[in-house]
């Protein structure tokens, strides 16, 4: 089973194997932290539309994104159990990130969006690892190759030693050559939520 994508900047419509997307997911090309890629996604449709009518303020800085992690989701925390910079570090929030009284703070904001993989296309295979690489911390990562490399097995050794997948465009269909390693977060950093509401200012 396949999937269909627009595979690289508004060109023709291709297709990538469904074993490397989750059902029901989108797809963007975009640039995220300098690089473009292909992503695939799945909105938190009750977080966005949660932001979209409560005005919600942008979470583009790393303070208020670590400050968030620290608090836990949907449950009111006595301001006194804090300390005088976690209370310092509530004022940085953006509106809609969080509801706070004279007792208590509860947090409302989670990651809008779930990123299951990211392709970058690349010229040559050496660019692709560097440019998928970037995403390491992030997602699934594969590298779609406008040719086959003369030297495929040496190739397909370096992208397994990193987990990047690799894709060829034969020019009719995407051939999938190397399946890209399962990402599996070690830990939630406000890094990875960074990167995710980097994506989210863009495909909303």
């Amino acid at each position: 089973m396949m999937t269909s994508v627009s595979s690289v900047r508004g060109g023709p419509v291709k297709t990538v194997p469904a074993q490397l997307v989750e059902p029901g997911g989108k797809t963007a090309f975009t640039q995220v932290m300098g690089v473009e890629a292909v992503f695939f996604y799945r909105l938190d449709a009750a977080e966005d539309e949660r932001r979209r009518q409560s005005g919600a303020g942008r979470l583009d800085r790393m303070h208020p994104l670590e400050t968030l992690l620290s608090l836990p989701v949907g449950m009111p925390l006595p301001l006194g159990s804090l300390d005088q910079h976690e209370r310092r570090a509530l004022r940085s929030l953006p509106a809609g990130a969080a509801d706070r009284d004279r007792r208590t703070v509860t947090r409302r904001a989670v990651r809008p969006l779930q990123v299951d993989l990211a392709v970058v296309p690349a010229s040559g295979w050496r660019q692709g690892l560097e440019r998928a690489g970037r995403f390491a911390p992030f997602c699934r990562r594969a590298m779609l190759l406008s040719r086959r490399p003369a030297r495929l097995d040496e190739v397909l050794a370096e992208a397994d030693f990193y987990g990047i997948g690799v894709l060829i465009d034969t020019g009719d269909e995407i051939e999938m050559v190397l399946e890209p390693e399962t990402y599996r977060p070690q830990r939630h950093t406000a890094a990875a939520w960074w990167f995710v509401e980097e994506l989210y200012q863009r495909v909303r």
